[in-house]
């Protein structure tokens, strides 16, 4: 397994080199592009690696994820779903036309409009730093941090956000006794966690396995919750490329403008991997390949006949 670890990296490698760091963010336009990692996490605690693992990055939209199941956590699935929706948009992740053309609630909690929604129904007294302890359970690091500079550049340079989050408001979809910005807060702060691929990894197991940690023993997320991030990592996980996605890597999925590929493979590990260099859509075109590669020649896609794994 070592091996096709080190090979799919390679094979990432071996392709001409298109695409461009996030560039909108101006802190993330300082990754460096030559960098390729990847991590899997297995049942038994083994962490593979290879690559450039010790490289963070900020969590981007895989902080979807946990928002998602800490909302559902702290707020339950009627209220989260009565002001997001389940669907699919085919549209960037950052579209705000859907909210202007079609209702104002957002398609699903995996976009941009939908994860600021998702945010506001996360009820407990400090949202972030309750986020920022769900990822370091899920991650099993405890010395995962906020990259200050980039909540910073985003929180400057997020105005398409704040054009959909006051037009959300204006509709009734955000609450209006509290004011957005703070709700925006919430959610540039989620987005700036920094993680490494070997996180991701950890953090793609306890999803795998129904949101228990298989070493510890200890339940992160219940069942029901960890479901229904699955399932918005399959249909909605890689943007707009998410059918494609789908077909060729079958694996629940979910991506971020930093770089990373969260990935949990049912039952059998967690896969993280990290390449910045992005795609037209915004995913990280290093990190599609690799997880193509192990696919593959893993039979890891979802309706795969399964194999046993070694350790």
């Amino acid at each position: 397994m070592q091996k096709l670890l080190d090979d799919s990296v390679t094979y990432a490698k071996s392709f001409p080199k298109t695409g461009a760091v996030a560039s909108y963010i101006p802190e993330l336009a300082k990754a460096d592009p030559t960098r390729y990692g990847a991590a899997i996490a297995l049942p038994n605690g083994r962490t593979l690696i290879s690559g450039d693992t010790d490289v963070p990055f900020t969590m981007q939209s895989i902080s979807k994820v946990v928002s998602l199941i800490l909302a559902l956590q702290t707020s339950g699935y009627d209220a989260v779903f009565k002001r997001v929706g389940m669907e699919p948009t085919g549209d960037a992740f950052n579209s705000i036309i859907r909210l202007e053309t079609n209702t104002a609630k957002p398609s699903n909690p995996m976009i941009n409009a939908g994860a600021i929604v998702v945010a506001s129904c996360i009820q407990c007294e400090h949202p972030f730093e309750a986020m920022l302890q769900l990822t370091r359970k899920f991650c099993g690091n405890d010395q995962i941090e906020l990259n200050e500079a980039v909540y910073l550049s985003e929180k400057k340079e997020g105005k398409r956000n704040r054009a959909m989050a006051y037009f959300m408001q204006s509709e009734g979809i955000l609450p209006s006794d509290v004011d957005v910005e703070y709700y925006l807060d919430q959610y540039f702060r989620m987005c700036s966690v920094s993680v490494t691929a070997p996180d991701l990894a950890r953090m793609g197991m306890v999803l795998a396995n129904n949101g228990v940690n298989p070493v510890t023993g200890e339940r992160v997320a219940e069942g029901w919750q960890v479901r229904i991030a699955k399932t918005f990592m399959v249909t909605c996980g890689l943007y707009d490329s998410s059918g494609a996605f789908a077909v060729k890597v079958g694996i629940p999925s979910k991506s971020g403008v930093g770089g990373g590929i969260l990935s949990a493979v049912e039952k059998r590990m967690g896969i993280g991997v990290f390449h910045p260099m992005l795609d037209a859509k915004g995913n990280s075109i290093g990190g599609v390949r690799m997880l193509e590669f192990l696919s593959q020649r893993m039979g890891l896609h979802m309706f795969s006949e399964p194999e046993t794994v070694a350790g």
